[in-house]
């Protein structure tokens, strides 16, 4: 019985930018593993937002592990609470909770960092204790996540109305949008803004150099979704390994194993290496491993080409080579894509579809493609709806 894995590059689909004579950073970056693949295996694109649907990771992420994310999905916040194993009602709603960073000009807010400089996690934390103790309103709850993304609970609240991600209106004018949402939400955020604006932690950041976690920005409402389990639709025991809440959240509610893995980080310091090596050993016990690398996504968000390129490249070199020079010795089936893309130039998510290639373990000859938006779409394959990939994958491969 052959194992598989799927290899995940948040946010790598990107457009032709100048700086690269033309090319995306996939096609411009050095990623021979990741060619390796594309050239020895099939290749092609693969729908993973539906149309209608928010371009997030949430869904995303959801299509890719095989589900309908017009069946089961209820909103961001929901899932990521499950990571964190939090504890709600039917009738709570829960929010995607960010630490941003707003200035204020003649009385308009404006949105300039939707990390608050990637805060890290033991100053969020003292933050989000701070929130508990001074708000004092039983009808939310705040809890820790980790660096900026956290989870914001409201008790009996409110859930048909419109919220923005914090990191598609970086630089941008947000006071409409503030004063459109309800009165209690807007009522918490300038609480919470008061509380932190005067924070020690704040203060420091601010002296040296860094941007102030100075508010909040709830976002990705819904209530708890009930989905079916991997194992049940598939019929594999399944782990997965990221170091973000929302994706691991998604394994959680399918039922796979959740792996935590020393070093990484969600960022450019992730330990990628430590993912591969740590998925290659959970293939010892379950026959299916979803790895997800964040970084690529956040060089996107922050429009670093540099830094997507590098991400792009240690993601190949590390994770996917790691994982391909074992491919054959321990027959490992592998399937490897990215969620969505995130444009450099646009700084946020865009609901195209996306280059995927499967890998299973042939070595013949064949005719050199890269693995790039590009040729993806060349080999004129095309799977829609998306969450079919992953049984096409499975199913494909067991030969």
């Amino acid at each position: 019985m052959p194992k598989f894995i799927m290899l995940v590059g948040d946010g790598m689909g990107d457009y032709p930018i100048d700086a690269l004579k033309g090319r995306t950073p996939l096609e411009a970056a050095k990623t021979p593993n990741m060619d390796f693949i594309a050239t020895h295996g099939a290749i092609g694109l693969v729908e993973t937002i539906p149309k209608g649907m928010p371009a997030g990771s949430d869904v995303a992420n959801m299509t890719l592990m095989g589900f309908d994310p017009q069946a089961y999905y209820t909103g961001r916040g929901p899932i990521e609470a499950v990571s964190l194993g939090i504890s709600t009602t039917a009738e709570d709603v829960i929010f995607r909770c960010n630490f941003v960073t707003l200035t204020e000009e003649r009385g308009r807010f404006f949105m300039i960092d939707y990390s608050a400089d990637h805060i890290s996690t033991e100053e969020a934390r003292i933050l989000i204790n701070a929130l508990k103790e001074e708000t004092d309103d039983k009808k939310f709850d705040f809890f820790a996540g980790i660096s900026y993304r956290h989870i914001l609970v409201w008790h009996k609240g409110k859930e048909t109305f419109q919220t923005i991600p914090p990191h598609d209106i970086v630089e941008q004018d947000v006071t409409d949008y503030f004063f459109s949402l309800p009165e209690e939400i807007k009522t918490l955020m300038l609480k919470a803004r008061y509380i932190l604006r005067r924070h020690p932690i704040n203060q420091s950041r601010t002296n040296r150099g860094l941007k102030p976690a100075n508010s909040i920005w709830p976002w990705g409402q819904g209530k708890m979704p009930r989905m079916p389990k991997f194992k049940e639709k598939f019929g594999l025991d399944g782990a997965v390994i990221s170091a973000v809440d929302l994706i691991k959240g998604i394994g959680i509610l399918i039922g796979l194993k959740s792996i935590d893995v020393p070093g990484a980080t969600g960022y450019f310091d992730t330990n990628y290496k430590a993912k591969a090596d740590y998925a290659l050993n959970m293939l010892k016990e379950v026959d299916f491993v979803y790895v997800h690398v964040e970084a690529p996504d956040e060089a996107g968000h922050e429009g670093n080409l540099e830094a997507k390129l590098e991400a792009i490249e240690a993601f190949d070199s590390l994770v996917v080579g790691t994982i391909l020079n074992a491919a054959e010795l321990q027959k490992i089936k592998i399937l490897l894509t990215t969620d969505h893309y995130t444009p450099i130039s646009v700084r946020t998510h865009i609901a195209l579809p996306v280059p995927f290639a499967i890998f299973w373990g042939r070595k013949e000859k064949a005719s050199y493609r890269p693995f790039c938006e590009r040729s993806a779409k060349e080999s004129q394959v095309f799977v829609k709806p998306g969450y079919r990939l992953m049984e096409l994958f499975l199913k494909s491969l067991q030969r």
